[in-house]
């Protein structure tokens, strides 16, 4: 995705990013879905698939190809028969009328603009490529024109394994050519070409939507993952010789050294330790958020990749066409699961922060942090929150990947799940922040409470949350509080970064 910045002194016109087939900055796209920039599509890129068209036309009329003189699935040998009298684009609109399910949940409006979004540029790579979808003109400017003018059509989520987001994207066929209503704006209807329908669902677009979207998410809460431990770790007096970069430096594990160095720099003049060797909440924070940073990254370069490259079934070239399993997205299914679960291990060494936070042993404060008359609960309530929220989360953890599958007559043998690795991260990035949220709220109490062990690199983390913290502790429902942290957690992100991001 190319940036072209528009000038900030003029008023109500949103940053434009071109979309041209190039990669595609996830901050960007995430700008896009939420409607804080404005597609441009680059006319020429859209113009030099002509060639990569006429390249299809030509393998149409030399021999088999598969989904357009052939049938799909189990009927790939299967040469289609049309009917006395029907249209030559009559077995496409089968195609998208058979797979569109039309099952599960409606996709929200950003998950569409990026899922839209990212299925135009993965066919704008073919004219960079010299191979691609073969789209017809028709097809390829409505969809070019949907995606400039935020026409929305109704994507159900149901219908992908991991080898192509076929269900919901033969609805987004079904809308371009006019048999299903716009959701939201529209584009008027084109005809089909008769070799459209299966490259325009051969694609992974909308799974590659979804964890994009929850990635940047995902990302500003590591970040905050990192201020909050700092926090807690100078209200728990921890020892600093553990994140000493030293120490790491002497064993440098994939950002390890980056995120220990960070940590050391947020604690530094903080209070005396209380302990010769801490906990291991406080000991091993670096060795279980340096994991998931790294498979973040790994996540990000999959699926820039898989935005900005053509990867339809078939593929055709003036060399002619080639017949793949590009479609089987092991490398997201996998990448998927490695940051869902490193990102559990965060959550769970937060919750281990939390128990200390609430323990006088530990913090020379009052249990639970309570405020008011003797016997007053406090933050008790806070670790059933944050367990509760660990056990909803403990399934999506689990690898897709382990999954099988056998369908379409036993021709389909094998399947990624990418899909539901997305979703899992998605569900991920919607829960994580009140697990971080809580042992906010108690490290800045327990800050408060004892003011002198706050560092001053510290003291603009602890300010995001401090201005926003009601001041009575006494007992009362935590839950404003609580909304109250997870609606910082961007800002806080916005205080820290590891070198190299």
């Amino acid at each position: 995705m190319d940036h072209q910045h528009v000038p900030a002194a003029t008023p109500g016109v949103l940053r434009a990013l071109v979309l041209s087939g190039r990669p595609v900055d996830l901050g960007d796209l995430d700008d896009l879905a939420h409607g804080r920039a404005r597609p441009v599509v680059d006319r020429h890129a859209l113009g030099a698939l002509g060639a990569v068209s006429a390249a299809m036309d030509a393998a149409r009329g030399a021999g088999a190809v598969y989904g357009a003189t052939t049938g799909v699935g189990a009927n790939k040998d299967v040469e289609v028969d049309e009917e006395q009298g029907e249209h030559p684009r009559a077995h496409g609109l089968r195609l998208l009328r058979s797979h569109a399910a039309s099952l599960g949940p409606v996709e929200d409006a950003p998950t569409t603009r990026a899922a839209l979004a990212v299925r135009l540029n993965q066919l704008l790579a073919g004219a960079h490529a010299g191979l691609g979808a073969g789209l017809s003109a028709p097809v390829l400017g409505a969809l070019a024109e949907a995606v400039e003018t935020d026409a929305q059509p109704t994507l159900h989520r149901f219908g992908g394994i991991g080898t192509s987001d076929l269900a919901p994207l033969a609805e987004l066929g079904l809308t371009l050519v006019g048999e299903r209503p716009w959701r939201a704006g529209s584009v008027p209807p084109v005809p089909l070409g008769p070799a459209d329908a299966l490259p325009l669902i051969s694609s992974h677009a909308l799974t590659l939507a979804t964890a994009s979207l929850a990635l940047v998410r995902l990302r500003q809460q590591l970040l905050a993952g990192l201020g909050i431990s700092a926090l807690s770790f100078l209200a728990l007096r921890g020892n600093p010789q553990a994140w000493d970069p030293r120490v790491h430096a002497a064993r440098p594990h994939a950002r390890q050294p980056q995120v220990a160095a960070a940590l050391s720099g947020l604690v530094g003049g903080g209070p005396a330790p209380a302990r010769l060797q801490d906990p291991f909440a406080l000991r091993t924070v670096p060795q279980v958020l340096a994991p998931a940073f790294a498979a973040a990254d790994a996540l990000a370069d999959v699926l820039v990749l898989e935005a900005s490259t053509p990867g339809e079934n078939p593929l055709v070239s003036a060399e002619g066409v080639f017949h793949h399993g590009q479609f089987h997205a092991a490398s997201l299914a996998t990448a998927l699961d490695t940051l869902r679960a490193t990102t559990y291990g965060v959550l769970t060494l937060s919750a281990a922060r939390l128990a200390l936070l609430l323990r006088p042993e530990h913090t020379g404060l009052r249990a639970f942090l309570a405020a008011g008359p003797r016997g007053s609960s406090g933050l008790m309530i806070g670790e059933y929150v944050v367990q509760d929220v660990l056990a909803e989360l403990r399934p999506a953890t689990a690898p897709m990947t382990a999954g099988t599958v056998s369908i379409s007559l036993g021709l389909e043998e094998h399947a990624s799940f990418a899909t539901q690795g997305a979703r899992a991260l998605r569900q991920t990035a919607e829960l994580a922040p009140v697990v971080l949220a809580v042992e906010a709220l108690a490290a800045v109490r327990a800050l408060r409470a004892a003011p002198d062990r706050l560092s001053p690199g510290a003291a603009a983390l602890f300010g995001v949350f401090d201005e926003v913290l009601d001041r009575d502790a006494r007992d009362a429902p935590i839950g404003p509080d609580v909304e109250r942290v997870v609606a910082r957690v961007a800002d806080l992100a916005l205080l820290l970064r590891l070198e190299g991001s």
